[in-house]
Order: C-alpha cells, then structure tokens, then sequence
C-alpha cells in the first residue's frame, strides 16, 4: 500500500516546460549563444544555477555573483510573465489528488524550482492537496541528488520505499531511483530513463493523467514494488 506520494511540479502537474523553455533560451541568448535543443534538454527539471551552468559554459562566459543574481532576476521576471498568461493543471491532475486526499494518503511537492516560483505553481494546482512542499533552493543538492526525496520521506516519517514518486525529467528520476523510492514516470518516449523507472504510458496507455484513479495508482505501486522485491 502507497504510504506517501511526492510529486514534481513543472512539466508533471502543470505544463510549465513550454514556459520554461521560452525564458531558457531567452537567458542563453542574453549570455550571447543560443541553447541547441539537446543541450536545453538538459536543463528540463534541473536546478537554475545548474542551468545557469549549462548556458554560461555553451556561451563561453564566467558568471560572476553580480552577474548570476542579474541573471536570476531576468529570468524568475520572465517566468512570472509566462505563468500569468497560461499556467494551469494538467488535465486528471486535479480529480486525481483530491481522491488521494480523501483516502488520507500524504502528499510533498519536490520541485527543483525555486521557492520564490514555486509556490505560484503549487496554487495553481492547490494548496489544500498537499501537506508539504520542498522546493529546490531548499536542500543542499537540489536533482538529479536524492536529497529532496530524502528529506521528504524524513518529513512524512517513512521509508522512501513505502513512496512513490511522479516525475517527468530525466533530473527528477535520477534522484528519486537513487532515493529507493518507486517511480512511475512521465517522460517523453525519447527520453531513456533511468532502470527502475517505469513510464506512465506504458501503465495508462498515455503521459497523461486524466482517467487516472487513486486504485489504479495503488495497484501500480504494488506491482511495481513487487517486481522490485523479487529481483
């Protein structure tokens, strides 16, 4: 039986991955190159100043610290932007969290993004879902580190094992395998994820979760956890 649910935010319960795409490659290009696709793939579900890393690095600049919070600015303004023009839940998120809800099962946003931006996007959805969020200028080593889900499954008082996580980028599976925890994922098919992870689409016929109730979820994390004791 699922113990505790964590879910990412961007590109998982809210379609912020276009958005995010606009304001990152509007950052590289302030950095004076442009991002190519597979290099922005990269950045997808990561922390900022790791993306900030990765557009500095392909522009072939130092980022000093003025410059980083100058950085920072622009694009958290930008975001902000984006957001109030066509942030919104994933269609089956909602009907789904609020059957988890009723059957008292507790449920942590782990999002790589900044708390300043989080919490717009974890409104978005609703706060009344969720007992707890950790966003990523929260822990020493935001994903693809294991520490966020870690520290949520400290938080609930659980082993990560007796969790689930729903996560879309290859970041947020990567810490949340390395973690223990079972990970149903949301990637695209392109995407290879980590060994252990198993794809939504393949359990639901599609990436998305409308149709999606809370005892197809439980039967999932059984058969999962299962496969998972057995080998």
């Amino acid at each position: 039986m699922i113990k505790a649910i964590f879910w990412d935010m961007d590109g998982t319960m809210v379609d912020s991955e276009p958005q995010w795409g606009i304001a990152t490659y509007e950052l590289s290009e302030s950095m004076g190159r442009r991002l190519t696709p597979e290099l922005r793939e990269l950045t997808v579900g990561s922390s900022l100043p790791r993306t900030m890393r990765i557009c500095a690095q392909h522009a072939g600049i130092e980022v000093s610290e003025e410059d980083y919070e100058r950085y920072r600015a622009a694009i958290f303004t930008r975001v902000h932007e984006l957001f109030d023009e066509t942030l919104a839940p994933n269609p089956g998120v909602r009907p789904l969290l609020k059957e988890l809800k009723e059957l008292g099962i507790p449920m942590v946003v782990t999002t790589n993004t900044e708390r300043e931006l989080a919490d717009r996007s974890i409104a978005a959805v609703g706060n009344e879902f969720f007992i707890d969020s950790i966003a990523g200028d929260e822990v020493a080593s935001p994903k693809p580190a294991p520490d966020m889900y870690l520290e949520a499954a400290r938080r609930v008082g659980l082993d990560t094992s007796e969790c689930l996580v729903f996560e879309d980028s290859f970041n947020g599976m990567t810490g949340a395998i390395n973690a223990g925890c079972v990970v149903i994922g949301l990637h695209p098919e392109e995407v290879e994820a980590p060994a252990g992870v198993v794809p939504l689409r393949e359990l639901h016929g599609s990436n998305s979760f409308e149709g999606v109730t809370a005892e197809m979820v439980g039967q999932w994390f059984a058969e999962i956890r299962a496969v998972r004791v057995s080998s």
